[in-house]
Order: structure tokens, then sequence, then C-alpha cells
């Protein structure tokens, strides 16, 4: 369904020669222009005028490489899915909203045809030709609008439908998106844990090189022992005080 919805885009944004365009595009990797205009057998200044087409809705995503012997560049393009749903969906909402506002006219007001000529007007306009056909003269009559509301009808719930399952592949694809994000974050948090420590495994090797470059060819210096300090006790001996004796009276 998907296929579908994107060939229709690109058949109505390039033309018809576009067609077999939406199968020949990734939505995951770039693809070679070359090999586009191969597949779909013409040239590559046609491929690149369709695909330029497309571009400019943004609906696909290009880059380019340079070729080092021949100097010029190759461009490699890819879908996008997401955006161009999100074309598709303003396109039927647009056209939803029309024929919706033709049901509604056609059930308020009146219209007059010519019977011979098929010519239909509206009440203005049957009014300021005095409700007479110019080209054959005849009387132009009330018509019947009960059987083109009734289709106008079928194609409101026909697109309805549709709108519903564009909108279903795009939630699809913008989970598909999410989940894309959170592995892309969580590789790039692993590579970058990764590199770091091989950045400090690097700068420790370097570091030992460079201590082991200045040492080399030199006598490690013996570290002098400290000598400690002998803190000698203090050798005079303290009198005793002596006795007072109290004579007696």
């Amino acid at each position: 369904m998907q296929k579908k919805f994107l060939r229709d885009v690109i058949v109505l944004v390039a033309g018809k020669p576009a067609e077999g365009l939406a199968n020949l595009l990734d939505d995951k990797k770039y693809v070679n222009e070359f090999i586009i205009a191969k597949k779909l057998d013409i040239t590559i200044n046609q491929t690149r005028n369709i695909l330029y087409k497309i571009a400019d809705q943004g609906l696909v995503s290009s880059t380019r490489k340079k070729d080092k012997k021949k100097g010029w560049y190759t461009y490699f393009w890819k879908i996008e899915v997401v955006k161009t749903l999100e074309f598709l969906k303003a396109l039927l909402v647009k056209k939803l909203e029309q024929i919706k506002n033709q049901i509604k006219s056609r059930e308020i007001k009146d219209f007059y045809i010519c019977a011979r000529c098929g010519i239909e007007f509206n009440e203005e306009n049957a009014l300021l030709n005095d409700f007479t056909c110019n080209e054959c003269g005849d009387i132009f009559v009330l018509k019947d609008n009960s059987k083109l509301v009734k289709e106008l009808r079928k194609a409101a719930i026909r697109l309805e439908k549709e709108l519903e399952m564009v909108e279903l592949e795009m939630e699809v694809e913008k989970g598909k998106d999410e989940k894309t994000k959170v592995r892309a974050i969580k590789k790039f948090e692993k590579d970058r844990k990764e590199t770091l420590a091989a950045k400090r495994k690097i700068s420790s090797a370097k570091r030992k090189a460079t201590m082991e470059e200045k040492t080399k060819g030199k006598k490690p210096v013996k570290k002098k022992p400290i000598k400690k300090k002998v803190v000698k006790k203090n050798s005079i001996k303290m009198k005793a005080p002596k006795k007072v004796v109290k004579k007696k009276k």
C-alpha cells in the first residue's frame, strides 16, 4: 500500500514517466542516479529533471560524491517517505474538503440544465440568461441533484478511507524513525565512550613513553635516608628539697 501511495504522489508531481521511480528509490540508503536512469531506460538528464521536480517538493533528498579521476559529481538519491505521505495527506484533505463543499452546495442550491446541449447553470447564471439557452434557445429545466450527491458521498467515503490508510502509514513510519533515532543515539554514545577510552589509553601510553625517554641512560638517583633527630634526655639530676626541722621551744 505504501508503494502505491508513493507512486501516486511521484506521478502527480513529475508525470507518468516517473511512475517506476517509487520502486527504485529506497528510504534507507541512497541510490546512484545512473542506476536509476538505466532501470527507467531514460537518459541521465531526463532522470535528473524528474528527480529535481520531486526534490522541489521536499519528497527526495540527495548526496553527492566526486569522481577523483574524472572530476565530476555523481548524485545519490533517497525518498523521504514521511514527507511524501504528508504531502499526499494534504492533497487528500483538500480534495475531501472540496467534495464536501460540492455536496453542501448541491443540497441547498438549485441548478438548471439545457436538456439538448447538456450545459449546466447555477440559479444566478440561469436568471441572467432568462432561463433560456443561448446555443439552442431551449428553456432550462431544474436539475435533479440526488444522483450526483449520492456519487459525491461515495467519493467522500473513499477519500476518508484512503486518508485513514495514509495516516496509519505515517504513524508506522514515524515509529520506525523514532526507533532508528534511538538506535543512532545509543550507537553514538557507545562510539563516543569507546573513542574517549581509546584516547585515554593513548595519552597514558604517551606519558609512559615520555617518562621512559627522559629516564633512559640516566643512573637512578638514590634517595638519602632521612636521619631521625634524637632528643637527649636531661642528664642533670634534680636534688631533693631539704626537710626543714622545726625547733622545739
